[in-house]
């Protein structure tokens, strides 16, 4: 049975896809490990989805500036994913981005692995273009990423879990109702503290403690972040029609959700895609290059959501929220959000896999750091 592992880590943007991978490459018979950050959130995840995981140290690569004790630990961590390797020896690795992946791809190519690297955003990553002279293959989100040159990406779209629920049953498992407009609020796996703090109180202002832009005709869910759940439930507690949580079944959300308000992460934008969720996006303002406003006015341009800046969320986000609960105007939405999505990318991604393990050639245990 031909071994794959799969390098990420930091955030769920990263980790998701390649849980869904995971997914593609054992149900095509291959084995699969998750290797990241020891005690980072990834672990946790791999342990929720039953694939095994191994561990590293990982340091964080700042570039405005670089702090030592992070290069060190990058380094410890290349070295004992190329341990690992060199024990496991799988037939590819496939990096996602991410400070956590660059151990596993980094250890792999000084062993001769062949690896695949998976760029989620319209602008190769740094880990991702430290890797990029010795990946065999670059499979990207977008048609066209700021630093490949043409001919050098393959285009799979974004993998995201590929399951779908009855809105019913969703409703019934997130405690929800049947019945109202479920508006679904996510700042990523982490949270947002901008949207913890703001959102809540720009819904009460529209809709009031009983919910009374017609009574009971609407809901949130808002998935605050496990870091945050104290602070959103403390200021919603006296809102029955407002349901929080640290951390939610993202299948079961989205398929709940009539309207998203959300980050613009490549990860968020295509798992609304597959479920066909209209989206009010509020871009994080520090993303690198700041990506996610561009991420998110594409989505907007093919008229699928709205965009809400941060720096106006206080003042703008009410009156985009009931603009996009007119059913006219979400029925639209929904038919441009399923059009955008990149359904069959884990399959694709799977496919590329499956070549790159056709290419391998025995490791070479004398390249790279002793």
């Amino acid at each position: 049975m031909s071994h794959v592992v799969l390098a990420t880590g930091g955030t769920g943007g990263h980790i998701f896809p390649a849980v869904a991978l995971a997914r593609e490459l054992r149900a095509r018979g291959l084995e699969v490990t998750l290797l990241g950050q020891r005690g980072g959130m990834e672990e946790r995840i791999a342990g929720e989805a039953n694939l095994p995981f191994v561990g590293v140290s990982a340091g964080k690569l700042a570039r405005s500036k670089p702090d030592p004790r992070e290069v060190l630990r990058a380094i410890k961590g290349f070295r004992e994913a190329r341990s690992f390797l060199r024990k496991a020896r799988p037939g590819c690795v496939v990096g996602f981005g991410g400070f956590a992946s660059l151990p596993g791809v980094l250890g792999a190519q000084a062993l001769g692995i062949p690896t695949v690297l998976h760029e989620q955003n319209a602008r190769l990553g740094l880990t991702q273009r430290l890797a990029l002279r010795r990946a065999k293959f670059v499979a990207t989100a977008y048609p066209d990423v700021k630093g490949l040159s043409e001919g050098r990406g393959v285009l799979v779209g974004m993998p995201v879990r590929e399951d779908r629920v009855q809105r019913a049953q969703a409703l019934r498992k997130l405690g929800l109702q049947d019945g109202p407009l479920t508006i679904y609020v996510t700042g990523g796996s982490q949270g947002s503290l901008a949207l913890n703090d703001q959102v809540p109180g720009v819904l009460e202002g529209l809709f009031g403690v009983e919910g009374l832009w017609a009574r009971g005709s609407v809901q949130v869910l808002h998935s605050t972040g496990t870091r945050w759940i104290g602070r959103v439930s403390a200021a919603t507690k006296h809102l029955t029609w407002y349901k929080t949580s640290g951390f939610v079944d993202a299948v079961a959300a989205w398929a709940a959700a009539d309207l998203a308000i959300c980050r613009s992460g490549t990860g968020t934008l295509a798992e609304a895609a597959f479920h066909g969720v209209p989206l009010v996006m509020v871009p994080l303002p520090s993303s690198a290059e700041n990506h996610q406003l561009f991420n998110a006015r594409s989505v907007e341009a093919a008229g699928a959501g709205r965009v809400v800046e941060e720096a106006h969320l206080g003042r703008d986000l009410g009156s985009v929220v009931l603009q996009c609960l007119a059913a006219d105007v979400r029925a639209g939405m929904h038919a441009a959000a399923l059009a955008r999505s990149s359904s069959g990318a884990p399959q694709k991604l799977a496919d590329l896999v499956v070549q790159a393990i056709g290419s391998s050639s025995p490791l070479r245990s004398s390249q790279g750091l002793a």
